[in-house]
């Protein structure tokens, strides 16, 4: 745990230079081209700073500005939606982070899901005590997202109805397929509720595991939906797939070629 310690002048006037046009997360890149330098002398002064507790190191050539008034270094990310925006764009939040967002869930994550197009090395990543889950995603499934303003920084976050579908890809991202199913039953007592939408999504990312588990899922939910459950019932592959990919199923609902775990209600 560093301690912070004095600047010069000349630290002063860049360190405050580089932190207003880089929006307090700062790169060696960023710096570099700020202070008119090389990189690797940009890198060593930021190493410096960090040395000297004015800023602290969240990944390897990232770093976020030290609090005034904190008098250790190992500080906590302020905002880390608007960390992940600077580091991953073009990316969202998604997953379980969407879900309790919009409200969808009265479970705390922890962990910051994010979707992005780029490929991180490391899709797990810790940035001074928050977890991050990295999933890339094609620039074609860019779409269903809202802006959301973190201070001055947009940051973009999938709508409630991109969420559910985002679940039904991948049921993981919803903290499993039970945890999926009680945030589709919110969003279907809710007001951003929009089921010809999320036809509309499940057919532009064109996977058929979604139509299969919507179709099942709102059959069981809400069977009065005839329109959306036939929709779904339409789209059909010819493959089969399972309910939630983590889990063992040995029981198959042949109407949806969708397997399901044996002590599921059907």
């Amino acid at each position: 745990m560093s301690t912070i310690s004095g600047l010069g002048k000349l630290d002063r006037e860049q360190l405050s230079s580089i932190l207003r046009e880089a929006e307090n997360v700062i790169s060696v890149e960023q710096a570099s081209e700020i202070l008119g330098v090389s990189r690797h002398l940009a890198g060593k002064q930021l190493a410096r700073w960090c040395s000297k507790g004015w800023l602290s190191r969240i990944k390897r050539g990232v770093y976020i500005p030290v609090p005034l008034e904190s008098k250790v270094t190992d500080v906590s990310l302020e905002d880390p939606w608007i960390i992940a925006e600077k580091l991953y764009r073009p990316c969202y939040v998604g997953g379980w982070s969407a879900g309790e967002y919009w409200g969808l869930t009265e479970q705390i994550f922890r962990t910051l899901l994010i979707k992005t197009t780029q490929k991180p090395r490391n899709l797990h990543p810790v940035m001074n005590g928050t977890p991050f889950m990295l999933i890339t995603t094609s620039p074609n499934a860019m779409f269903g997202l809202k802006p959301v303003w973190r201070g001055q920084i947009k940051v973009m976050v999938s709508d409630p109805t991109r969420t559910i579908i985002d679940f039904l890809v991948d049921p993981k991202i919803g903290g499993g397929i039970r945890t999926t199913t009680d945030m589709l039953k919110e969003y279907l007592q809710s007001e951003h509720k929009n089921l010809s939408l999320m036809i509309e999504y499940a057919t532009q990312l064109a996977n058929g595991a979604v139509f299969k588990r919507l179709g099942f899922l709102l059959e069981m939910c809400v069977p009065e939906e005839t329109a959306t459950i036939e929709a779904c019932s339409k789209h059909l592959t010819k493959g089969k797939s399972k309910l939630d990919p983590q889990l063992s199923a040995d029981k198959l609902i042949t109407k949806w070629r969708l397997w399901i775990p044996a002590n599921w209600k059907y």
